[in-house]
């Protein structure tokens, strides 16, 4: 006879393997000073689970979003290895023009690797009616390149738009031009953008957040253009429940 799950006597075993256990995700961070907020994906306080931080040296913003992230794969493969040395059990990165190292990486580690938010677009697609479409608000809209997107398994005609002509986010968080933010003058940056999109591209039924420094704005965004919006939090959210699902008791 099979006894109820409440009755089954407990191993006493414990298994080792690891440095470092109950953090099965580890995040690459670019090497930036800028305030990550509450939402941002580099603010512990945003995740709702245990997560491993790892700096890439050198991995600054404007090299990574707008130079490509030339000669870098190297530096964040050391680092990714170094994460999942420790005990983590998926991998993922704080810039979604990282996009561009998803299929290595993901050749090189034995965890899953999300690299990049973008990576929730054809999911998103697959959720709108017919005739509705996907559309991205992005940090560079002119660093965005064909590349990424293929990367992303994103249609190359994804509509678009960048914070390049905002008064704070981009000029912070790319350009490093100082430490502080003005977070209403950011939103407003956001907000701008997503308007933008929605008025250029009336077909746009979803919008997915590019930038991982964009949740703390995704629910005013929302608000102001009546759509959907996905971001790095909802993504890391449902790869971390895969990395450790929900127990409720009965199996």
């Amino acid at each position: 006879m099979t006894l109820p799950l409440s009755l089954r006597a407990e191993t006493s075993v414990a298994r080792g393997g690891k440095a470092v256990y109950g953090v099965p995700l580890g995040i690459l961070m670019l090497e930036a000073r800028f305030p990550r907020i509450p939402g941002d994906m580099g603010n512990g306080t945003t995740w709702p689970f245990p997560v491993m931080f790892r700096v890439v040296k050198g991995a600054s913003p404007e090299r990574v979003v707008l130079e490509g992230a030339r000669g870098l794969f190297e530096d964040f493969l050391r680092a990714a290895e170094d994460l999942v040395a420790l005990g983590c059990e998926g991998i993922t990165t704080n810039c979604g023009f990282l996009s561009l190292f998803q299929a290595e990486l993901s050749a090189r580690l034995n965890v899953p690797v999300a690299t990049s938010s973008l990576m929730q677009v054809p999911m998103v697609q697959a959720l709108l009616p017919p005739g509705k479409r996907v559309g991205v608000v992005t940090v560079s809209a002119q660093s965005l390149t064909p590349a990424h997107l293929r990367a992303a398994n994103c249609p190359e005609d994804l509509p678009f738009v960048g914070t390049e002509k905002g008064r704070e986010f981009f000029r912070v968080l790319i350009k490093g031009e100082k430490d502080d933010m003005d977070v209403s003058l950011a939103r407003a940056d956001i907000l701008d953008a997503g308007r933008e999109l929605v008025a250029r591209h009336p077909e746009v039924g979803a919008i997915v957040l590019e930038c991982t420094n964009m949740p703390p704005y995704a629910a005013a965004l929302s608000e102001a253009v009546g759509l959907p919006v996905f971001d790095i939090y909802s993504f890391i959210t449902w790869f971390h429940a895969g990395l450790r699902p929900r127990r409720f008791g009965t199996g």
